[in-house]
């Protein structure tokens, strides 16, 4: 029986991009279910205690900065620590993300390619014909378009965000196994670890 895993992320978050790859690869490795959960960062971080970047300390802002650098290499990845069009409002990419987790469709590739599109590319995924064009090019209809604009992608995208208040989440990217949370995609490592071994989750309560 495949083993699953709930991944809650925005496509405004260059650290859900950065891990995106690696996060494919354990699907492959364990033969995972994943179940995909783009929420919205703007209303998660005043509920958990955080803050937006822009009001965050300048110390932490350009730490933030060589952080990107480091797993940018690390990675191997190509992508622009400034992107032209970032911060963006991100939330109807999202919801076509949720439309097609409605539909059982897999959106892996549509996201992937939303991901490149921000950060490698600079393109404004704010823009419905930009969306459009990145769902031709990674072999999806553009009627998602339409799907992610509905009233049933936008209660999938607000119930997202209660299950992930509700399950601990407080940043993004962030990958819950049997409840627990691994935070981060500096923590997947941690998570193939736990994949691996098949040991009983960790919890703060202990």
């Amino acid at each position: 029986m495949k083993r699953k895993l709930d991944v809650y992320f925005s496509l405004l978050s260059p650290w859900a991009y950065i891990g995106h790859g690696e996060l494919q690869g354990l699907v492959a490795k364990h033969g995972l279910k994943v179940d995909y959960r783009p929420m919205a960062l703007s209303q998660v971080f005043p509920e958990s205690g955080g803050l937006p970047l822009a009001k965050r300390h300048p110390a932490r802002q350009k730490y933030r900065i060589v952080e990107l650098q480091r797993w940018r290499e690390k990675r191997g990845l190509d992508f622009h620590l400034h992107p032209a069009f970032w911060p963006f409002d991100p939330s109807l990419g999202d919801r076509i993300v949720c439309a097609m987790v409605l539909a059982a469709l897999d959106p892996a590739k549509f996201i992937g390619a939303a991901f490149a599109g921000i950060f490698e590319q600079q393109r404004n995924l704010a823009d419905k014909a930009e969306i459009a064009a990145i769902l031709r090019e990674s072999g999806y209809d553009a009627h998602w378009l339409e799907r992610g604009e509905s009233g049933e992608a936008e209660i999938a995208y607000q119930r997202n965000l209660a299950l992930a208040l509700e399950a601990g989440v407080f940043g993004s990217p962030s990958y819950v196994l049997d409840g627990e949370v691994f935070w981060g995609q500096d923590r997947l490592d941690l998570l193939d670890d736990a994949l691996t071994t098949g040991r009983k989750s960790f919890s703060a309560d202990a």
